[in-house]
């Protein structure tokens, strides 16, 4: 395994890639080729370049980009598919490169890569390669966060459709609509010698800085070795309501050491009844869970001046 600088070193001399892009993300489609097209004039090898279309393509795409040996892998699209590429690139000798395609971009958001596809690709050519946290929901890897209750559902309902035109809003408003027969769920998170109670319509454990494009605190990131597991509201509806406006215009000036943050390295997570789970806006498994973290697991291609522990 090269070190950090050994490998920032191979990228910016050899430009030896692979580009993998998911046309289902928000704008995948519309960017694919212009994509590829940027890298190559960027300078770029393109050892294999592959455009995934349907359920279960990406994880087989970006396994065979992984086997062409590629010095960055770079990724385009939503939270769901960086996921699942650091899963998949966890632990190897090869930096992802993000080209955020997605609706909220939060991953990207988290490690400072610009939302812009140009100035995306400047990162992969001018960058470095620092070394990032993987948060572990069970037995799987994930980048950003964990959610428990009505962002299951969410996640679960709302039409691919409205996120491509409505962008961010496809989720406050499937929300919405879900929101009038959501039952609240009777939580208890377990870390260390420590139990917390709590009733809530929605739990999160995030790994990175950012949910739904908003700072969740002022000091998370995603390498810190630690998790933020946070409540949204309590039992009532109004409640969830008011703490998620409330998240997303203060987020950047609460901190870890405020409510409702706890911050931890591992937790176990049940419910008083089974909950759907979704990792990265991806759907897996159901409560009891356990969520700790892989340390320094992923590298990632970054600003160069991004912090990197």
């Amino acid at each position: 395994m090269r070190t950090k600088q050994e490998l920032t070193a191979a990228i910016r001399r050899d430009r030896k890639a692979a580009l993998v892009i998911n046309a289902g993300s928000r704008r995948g489609r519309e960017h694919c080729e212009r994509a590829r097209a940027r890298l190559v004039a960027a300078g770029f090898d393109l050892l294999g370049t592959y455009r995934t279309d349907r359920p279960g393509q990406l994880e087989e795409s970006v396994a065979a980009a992984a086997d062409l040996k590629p010095d960055v892998l770079v990724v385009g699209g939503g939270d769901g598919t960086l996921s699942t590429a650091g899963r998949l690139l966890a632990h190897r000798d090869i930096a992802l490169g993000l080209l955020p395609l997605g609706t909220t971009n939060n991953f990207a958001r988290t490690v400072g890569v610009p939302l812009d596809l140009d100035d995306a690709i400047a990162v992969l050519t001018q960058g470095k390669v620092i070394d990032v946290d993987l948060g572990i929901a069970g037995e799987r890897r994930f980048t950003n966060h964990v959610g428990v209750g009505l962002s299951a559902d969410i996640m679960l309902r709302t039409p691919p459709r409205l996120k491509r035109v409505s962008g961010r809003l496809a989720y406050p408003l499937t929300a919405l609509a879900l929101l009038g027969r959501h039952r609240p769920l009777r939580a208890t998170v377990r870390a260390g010698d420590t139990t917390h109670e709590l009733v809530t319509h929605q739990l999160y454990v995030a790994n990175g800085g950012f949910h739904a494009g908003r700072p969740i605190t002022a000091d998370a990131d995603a390498d810190d070795r630690l998790l933020v597991a946070y409540p949204v509201g309590g039992a009532t509806r109004r409640g969830l309501i008011r703490a998620t406006v409330r998240n997303a215009a203060t987020g950047h000036r609460r901190t870890l050491r405020d409510e409702p943050f706890l911050a931890v390295g591992e937790l176990w997570l049940e419910t008083d009844r089974p909950a759907r789970v979704e990792v990265d806006g991806e759907l897996c498994g159901t409560t009891p869970i356990r969520v700790g973290v892989d340390a320094n697991a992923l590298r990632v291609m970054a600003a160069a001046d991004s912090p990197d522990r």
